[in-house]
């Protein structure tokens, strides 16, 4: 059964995904420029910095020359580019602060906010692309985000498919990203302890395989958590 969002849910969720779509590019320009400078024997440029400009007229080649005049053209461009695509993503990111500021204390996105380890840009996302719906069970919610497991049996055949993938891909990579920095950030928490038993368990390999099924773990008790008020074993809140 297909269940359609609201407009105001798939509205609300733009935020975030034009936000990815300009740090993609952003990071294209920042190659860009990079892949320029050191076809002429430059690596210590970093465009990210707030002197770009200054510091782009102090480099020098790899045989000590100044940069050519159509190559700092070419890059002043690439810069003019460049900034204006940051001035999007803070425009981007101050839409989402006003709409993090518009919600109620017990809403889910600042439930979530109230977890060490999660911030504005990991809430926004796992409410906006999946916990926002309503599922029945636990097996729903890691279907939608790709995490499932997918066995096939075939008469006394047993076979582990792996995870299905056929989720939601901005949900899956967010969740497998926030897996991570759990294990920093969450130390002292069950799913943690579980995660390292269990690569302890195969003499420290299978890190990779592990992390998604912690992913999928914590996507499941982060969904308990903002529908039932299901505090997660071990995790440490941010007001505490």
């Amino acid at each position: 059964m297909v269940r359609v969002p609201s407009v105001e849910a798939e509205d609300r969720r733009r935020i975030n995904r034009e936000r990815k779509v300009l740090i993609a590019e952003r990071i294209r320009h920042v190659n860009r420029i990079k892949g320029l400078l050191f076809g002429q024997g430059i690596t210590n440029y970093e465009p990210l910095r707030r002197d770009r400009r200054e510091r782009l007229d102090e480099l020098r080649t790899g045989d000590g020359r100044s940069i050519s005049p159509h190559l700092k053209a070419q890059i002043d461009r690439e810069l003019d580019r460049f900034e204006l695509l940051l001035e999007q993503i803070k425009a981007v990111e101050e839409e989402r602060k006003k709409l993090i500021e518009a919600q109620n204390a017990d809403s889910p996105v600042a439930m979530l906010i109230g977890i060490k380890g999660i911030g504005p840009e990991f809430a926004t996302i796992l409410f906006g692309e999946g916990l926002f719906r309503n599922f029945d069970n636990r097996r729903q919610v890691a279907a939608y985000a790709g995490l499932a497991p997918t066995p096939w049996q075939s008469g006394a055949i047993t076979y582990e498919q792996g995870v299905s993938k056929a989720g939601n891909i901005r949900l899956r990579t967010t969740m497998v990203e926030l897996a991570w920095l759990w294990l920093r950030n969450q130390p002292e928490s069950a799913l943690t302890r579980w995660f390292h038993q269990r690569v302890e368990r195969n003499g420290g390999r299978l890190r990779k395989p592990m992390i998604v099924a912690l992913a999928r773990k914590l996507l499941i008790a982060l969904w308990k958590y903002v529908t039932a008020g299901v505090i997660i074993d071990g995790a440490v809140m941010k007001t505490a």
